[in-house]
């Protein structure tokens, strides 16, 4: 059962949303390829606000995803991409359906 879960927020740079866009697309294959995360999501929440959203049974399985091959890429692409560095929250899931 899904645990715990990773809230991350990207700010796109001015003229680069469509670029964090596919970037977060493309990482799909990557999340798939993670045994410990369960869910993952990637999600556009305003014109160049965007989000990742991943569950895990394990703490086990956030930390590896922390330390995985989409944070990493995440982080270095970031200065050419992102306006700000990204908001990265650890959540406890209290409930799920």
């Amino acid at each position: 059962m899904e645990k715990f879960a990773i809230l991350a927020r990207v700010e796109a740079k001015a003229g680069k949303e469509k670029e964090v866009l596919e970037f977060l697309k493309s990482a799909l294959p990557l999340a798939e390829g993670e045994p410990g995360t369960l869910r993952w999501y990637a999600l556009q929440i305003g014109p160049s606000t965007f989000g990742i959203f991943d569950t895990f049974e394990t703490e086990e399985g956030r930390k590896a995803h922390l330390n995985g091959p989409i944070a990493a890429a995440l982080m270095a692409n970031a200065s050419a991409l992102l306006a700000k560095d990204p908001i990265i929250e650890m959540v406890d899931l209290l409930a799920i359906k």
